[in-house]
């Protein structure tokens, strides 16, 4: 019963989805029959199993309806970030080979300059409006039966990384010859580790295209759950949306949870989060700080998972098992860890920090980039995502930061996590990025890069008080030297953010490389 078509018999006017802001509604017999009149599209596009499609779209309601209709036609779907810049978005289109491409109409401007582009392209749709060079996909779509397909077989989604550390690298897992309504990794895992069923509201408050937004979504619809899928992440919005729909279980990134922490009190005391039995978090380590005055407030309902796009592996811990092991992000449910040496040829004992690498789990392969994926592979063939971390003696593991953000300064490795994760909680930081900046004589010196939580207080002054305050809790050698003040810093609406796009500003004259 893993399966939309299911609950479309059993449940026919049960919402599957709601729009949080328009209140748009989609019930399970909608969603099937959109499912199947987009399959019966593919087909009469001539798509067949294993061919691809794109989406370069906002949150709406057809998203997740154009994903089911791949799904149940065996087709790879690429959902990419509406941020993109157009050479990127043409990059990831041609190298997942996509067939058809259907676009947002409020993306009008990359739609406009990606139309000259990838000729291998059969089809452009657009998705809320016209588009110039695009058929509505609602209309071409409408006109098709709503009859499921005679050939129904599994496709998968094949996602692009956010691209932080250098070119987006797409993900793809080999098609399995199975039923549309097959169990998998995710679904076993949503069950028993978080309880999902049939009576599950989940909000959703990050962008559908990625990772962990599009397939819990469709995960619970899977179940037959309601998915409240947020337009756009607004801190006090989420928090009526939990009280309005009497959200069970939710997903955030610790950005999203500083930034409800930061509400005034009596906008966080206004809402009534009594339902909320599951709040994931994952995507970016969540500072210790932030994460006690979640579980003080929200109660031991957090529930935290590190994992990548690339599925090779699976840790995770309940508030229990964190308030026991603080910092950490649980014990392997999926692989077993793995923690090597820099040359990675040698497994550290617990304790030790290393390269974070996973055994025993399933295989990925980055798609068109044979040396990527090689480079992602130890000598036995256990693969890593690039993070640095410990386990402690009893498994739990401990993620230090990302091995490309580690900064060498006097041949001194530090970590920008650590002070990332103490400067957010000062009252007067948003945000805030640490990076390693060109020095004479050190090599790199460390610099924090701030967005302040009133723009006018940016200046000397501030920098002095930010730098006093990691002086009063780290050794001076990580503490930054120096800090700079943005409006905005790159962060992707996922939680990432892009140090690339800041490291570049201060090593493009530097006349060596990172």
């Amino acid at each position: 019963m893993l399966h939309p078509c299911h609950h479309a018999l059993n449940t026919p006017d049960k919402p599957a989805l709601i729009m949080a802001r328009s209140g748009e509604t989609v019930t399970y017999r909608e969603l099937e029959a959109r499912s199947n009149q987009g399959a019966r599209l593919f087909r009469a596009l001539g798509l067949k199993r294993g061919e691809a499609i794109a989406l370069l779209m906002d949150n709406n309601a057809r998203y997740l309806e154009i994903c089911f209709a791949a799904q149940r036609s065996g087709l790879f779907y690429t959902a990419m970030s509406s941020r993109l810049a157009p050479q990127e978005a043409e990059y990831i289109i041609r190298d997942c080979g996509a067939k058809v491409l259907i676009v947002s109409a409020s993306l009008a401007g990359q739609a406009a300059e990606l139309l000259a582009k990838n000729p291998e392209i059969r089809r452009r749709f657009s998705i809320g409006g016209a588009l110039p060079g695009h058929d509505p996909w609602e209309l071409a779509a409408g006109g098709q039966p709503a009859a499921r397909i005679e050939d129904e077989s599994a496709g998968r989604d094949m996602l692009y990384s956010s691209g932080t550390t250098g070119r987006p690298k797409g993900v793809k897992t080999e098609l399995l010859d199975e039923a549309i309504d097959a169990s998998n990794t995710l679904t076993n895992i949503a069950s028993k580790l978080y309880g999902l069923d049939a009576d599950s509201v989940y909000l959703s408050p990050a962008p559908l295209y990625h990772a962990a937004p599009l397939r819990f979504n469709m995960t619970v619809m899977r179940f037959g759950g309601t998915a409240v899928i947020m337009e756009h992440f607004d801190a006090e919005e989420a928090l009526a949306l939990i009280e309005r729909h009497r959200v069970t279980h939710s997903q955030w990134v610790p950005t999203m949870f500083v930034r409800m922490l930061k509400l005034p009190p009596a906008a966080r005391r206004r809402y009534d989060h009594s339902s909320l039995r599951v709040a994931i978090h994952a995507a970016a380590p969540c500072p210790l700080q932030v994460k006690e005055e979640m579980i003080g407030w929200w109660g031991p309902v957090l529930y935290e998972y590190y994992a990548g796009t690339e599925g090779n592996g699976f840790v995770a811990c309940n508030s229990a098992e964190w308030l026991a092991h603080k910092g950490s992000v649980g014990r392997a449910l999926l692989g077993e860890i793995r923690i090597l040496d820099e040359a990675s040829a040698t497994v550290l004992p617990p304790g030790e920090t290393g390269t974070i690498y996973f055994a025993n789990a399933p295989a990925f392969e980055y798609h068109n980039d044979p040396g990527k994926t090689a480079a992602a592979k130890s000598k036995e063939g256990w693969t890593t995502l690039g993070d640095v971390g410990h386990v402690d003696g009893e498994g739990y593991l401990y993620l230090t930061d990302r091995k490309h953000f580690m900064i060498i300064s006097g041949g001194v490795n530090i970590y920008p996590q650590e002070i990332e994760n103490l400067l957010v909680t000062h009252p007067k930081v948003t945000d805030v990025a640490v990076i390693g900046v060109p020095n004479a004589e050190f090599g790199e010196e460390v610099k924090a890069v701030v967005q302040p939580a009133d723009p006018r207080a940016a200046g000397p002054a501030l920098a002095e008080e930010l730098i006093a305050y990691c002086r009063a809790s780290l050794s001076h050698v990580k503490c930054p030297r120096s800090v700079d003040f943005e409006a905005e810093l790159p962060r992707h609406p996922t939680g990432k953010l892009y140090k690339r796009l800041l490291r570049e500003r201060y090593w493009k004259n530097a006349g060596r490389k990172l």
